[in-house]
């Protein structure tokens, strides 16, 4: 029988305990995390048609983490994967703040609904950080890879 722990390619636990642990995986597990609490929270509220919101936004983000932590992003070239999640993170940063500040103006009176326009204001906290981070990436690689110049011409 073939010994199956010295395999040379970790397994899934191990690749999701080694990437939850780098800074894009935590930001990553965060937006999951918030996500899921805001779904809880605007379910059992009477404003449970924002819960459409964080079922999408924890639903690619979950999507993202995947790819990310199995290094299919570096198979399939075909797509463009930090702009993907840039665009990903701030759709996601912008509208948990407007929906959030409409829930909070709104839910006066009602606990689970206020709630979860607090929680969906650190959720856009946490996807507008995102955001940031990607975008300092983006920039760190267009700096790297300028053109050189040549005053010989």
């Amino acid at each position: 029988m073939a010994d199956t722990t010295a395999s040379g390619s970790p397994s899934c636990v191990e690749r999701l305990k080694s990437y939850v642990k780098t800074p894009k995986g935590l930001t990553l597990a965060a937006e999951i995390l918030v996500s899921f609490i805001i779904i809880i929270c605007y379910a059992s509220s009477w404003c449970g048609g924002y819960t459409t919101l964080p079922i999408c936004e924890m639903t690619f983000s979950t999507i993202f983490f995947v790819i990310f932590m199995m290094d299919l992003d570096k198979q399939f070239l075909g797509i463009n994967w930090v702009w993907t999640d840039l665009f990903r993170a701030a759709v996601g940063a912008v509208l948990y703040i407007i929906t959030s500040l409409i829930s909070l103006i709104r839910g006066s009176g009602d606990g689970a609904c206020i709630a979860g326009a607090v929680f969906g204001l650190i959720a856009g906290l946490i996807f507008a950080y995102d955001t940031y981070t990607i975008y300092l990436q983006i920039q760190s690689k267009r700096q790297n890879s300028a053109a050189p110049t040549d005053d010989r011409v």
